[in-house]
């Protein structure tokens, strides 16, 4: 690159939230002051009915659209149940979970300032037939499709078999942006959370 050209991707870089492409679940911590630059309403169209508003990052609003228009296309009809939680929802969550399972909850579920749906950029997907019974989702078509399909769209499974952080969580689905998610889909033996961190941010301009 030219100087002009790398002072143009070092004022872009100085722009991005760089909380959008670290690691959490128990790794890195957001703290109960973080909130997404900008999130919108999602379209009722796109969430599991009885279930309250949802509301994701703006910036990748279209892709998470793109998504759901293109499954539907295909026949698959996802579902959304969860999408950005506060600092304060996902205590409340936690705290309801641990009254339910002790701490078996820690399994599943993260500490506040642990979540990825803090960010706004993560999504738990279901379809109607399954509902909120999450982890029947795994075997059902729109898993697969999603499997096949989501990086497409910059989404990656954040827990899948065998990770060391939750138990396998085939609804939970985060935005990282397509190059990192292609590269992901590319190498089946790398997850989001075996990747180095610093490997990570080399993609946070795209």
């Amino acid at each position: 690159l030219d100087l002009a050209g790398e002072l143009d991707e070092f004022e872009k870089l100085s722009e991005i939230d760089e909380e959008l492409l670290a690691k959490y679940s128990k790794v890195s911590f957001l703290n109960e002051n973080y909130v997404p630059s900008d999130i919108e309403k999602i379209d009722r169209d796109y969430i599991l009915e009885g279930k309250d508003d949802q509301f994701f990052h703006a910036d990748a609003m279209r892709y998470l659209e793109r998504m759901f228009d293109a499954a539907e296309r295909d026949d698959i009809d996802l579902k959304i149940i969860s999408a950005y939680r506060s600092f304060d929802e996902q205590n409340q969550l936690k705290g309801q979970h641990t009254q339910i399972y002790g701490e078996g909850a820690n399994a599943f579920s993260a500490d506040q300032g642990f979540s990825e749906h803090q960010l706004g950029t993560t999504l738990d997907i279901t379809t109607p037939t399954v509902g909120g019974t999450y982890d029947s989702f795994g075997d059902t078509e729109a898993f697969a499709w999603l499997q096949e399909n989501a990086y497409k769209y910059g989404f990656i499974l954040s827990y899948p078999e065998g990770n060391t952080f939750y138990v396998y969580e085939p609804w939970h689905w985060r935005f990282v942006g397509r190059d990192l998610a292609r590269h992901l889909d590319r190498d089946k033996d790398e997850t989001f959370y075996t990747m180095d961190q610093r490997e990570i941010d080399k993609y946070l301009l795209e």
